[in-house]
């Protein structure tokens, strides 16, 4: 199971051709791992003003078929690993109503220390509400 984050295909989202534009699927991935923090309970406001920050270390995205204008999507998330300063999310887009995936990915997410903008382990208390307010977006191996 994940979390999952419901949207819709606006024509910002679009390229002249009514498909979504490819690196738009990695804005949709960022909304729905920023939901998924304020689902936990956490901002990420209230994380910069107790010094953290997330950067993107790696990303890797296959694209199996177009989201287009109007569509209903569901971008699904989980956490993969965890270790250290760095959590792995997997995260696919998914087409609402079939359930297919129009996409899936492997992001990499590094925790910074905001003022020495130096890799630092994840907050022990973000894991801690993270595993007990979205328990579905870990996954079974953790």
């Amino acid at each position: 199971m994940a979390f999952t984050w419901p949207m819709r295909v606006y024509i910002e989202d679009t390229d002249f051709g009514g498909l979504v534009y490819y690196a738009n699927h990695l804005k949709f991935m960022e909304r729905a791992r920023t939901e998924c923090l304020r689902a936990a309970g956490w901002s990420q406001a209230e994380l910069i003003d107790v010094g953290v920050i997330f950067v993107v270390g790696r990303v890797d995205v296959k694209y199996r078929a177009p989201a287009r204008l109007d569509q209903e999507l569901c971008v699904q998330t989980r956490i993969k690993e965890h270790k250290g300063a760095r959590v792995v999310f997997a995260q696919s887009v998914d087409d609402a109503r079939s359930q297919e995936q129009l996409s899936v990915g492997e992001i990499e997410v590094i925790c910074v220390d905001h003022e020495k903008m130096r890799p630092r382990r994840w907050p022990m208390e973000l894991i801690d509400t993270m595993r007990e307010k979205v328990p579905l977006a870990w996954s079974e191996q953790e």
